[in-house]
C-alpha cells in the first residue's frame, strides 16, 4: 500500500500539475474550470494549457516565484531541461513536445503518468486480492471496496484530464494505452450537488 501515494500523484497531479480539481468541493477533476470570481481560484490559471504547451511559468520570464527558492535550487530549476520532471509544470510552461528525462515528449510523458496511476491502482487491487487467505473477511471486503472506488476515480481523472489537455496538444493518446470510454463533454457535465463544500 506504500505505492498508493505515487499512484495518486500520477493520476491526479503528474509532472507538477496542481489545482485541477472540482471547484468548491475539490471532488474529482475539472481542469477546464474557469468561472470563479478570482483568477487564482480557477484551474486554468494554474495549468495554463494552450496550443504551445502546458504549465505555469514561475521563472523570471513569468511570475518569478522561483526567485524565492535557495539559489542552488533556483539556478537548476530555472532551466526546463534541468528541472526535475516531477516539478516541470510547476515551474515552467513547457512545449507539448518538450523532451523529458525518459526520452518521451511531454505529451507522451503526461499520458504515461496518467496511465501509470491507473495501472498502479490495478496492481494494488491484484496484490490485495492475493492476501485474502490471510485477512479477515470484513476487512478484506472493506479494502476491496475502497480499492474499487479508487480504480474508478483513477480512470475518471486520467480520462477527463487527457481528453481536456488533448484539446490543446492536438496529439493522439499513444496506441499502447487504454482509450477513454466517454467523450470530454460527459466528464464536463458531471455534477456533485451533495459533495462537501457545495
Amino acid at each position: 500500500m506504500l505505492a498508493s501515494h505515487e499512484a495518486l500523484v500520477n493520476y491526479m497531479t503528474p509532472l507538477g500539475l496542481h489545482h485541477i480539481m472540482g471547484y468548491g468541493h475539490h471532488y474529482g477533476p475539472a481542469p477546464w474550470f474557469d468561472k470563479a470570481s478570482r483568477a487564482d481560484w480557477n484551474c486554468v490559471y494554474f495549468h495554463r494549457a494552450d496550443s504551445a504547451g502546458i504549465g505555469f511559468d514561475r521563472t523570471s520570464t513569468g511570475s518569478n516565484a522561483l526567485s524565492q527558492y535557495a539559489t542552488f535550487v533556483s539556478e537548476q530549476w530555472k532551466d526546463a531541461n534541468r528541472c526535475p520532471d516531477e516539478y516541470l509544470l510547476w515551474f515552467h510552461h513547457a512545449s507539448w513536445k518538450h523532451p523529458m528525462q525518459s526520452g518521451r515528449t511531454l505529451w507522451e510523458e503526461l499520458c504515461f503518468k496518467y496511465n501509470s496511476g491507473v495501472e498502479s491502482v490495478r496492481w494494488m487491487q491484484r496484490k490485495w486480492k492475493s492476501l485474502q487467505p490471510y485477512i479477515d473477511q470484513e476487512r478484506f471486503e472493506q479494502v476491496t471496496m475502497l480499492l474499487n472506488v479508487q480504480e474508478k476515480e483513477a480512470v475518471w481523472w486520467r480520462n477527463s484530464c487527457l481528453l481536456y489537455f488533448q484539446t490543446f496538444s492536438k496529439l493522439p493518446i499513444p496506441a499502447t494505452y487504454e482509450k477513454p470510454d466517454k467523450p470530454l463533454e460527459y466528464y464536463k457535465g458531471l455534477r456533485f450537488p451533495y459533495a462537501p463544500g457545495n
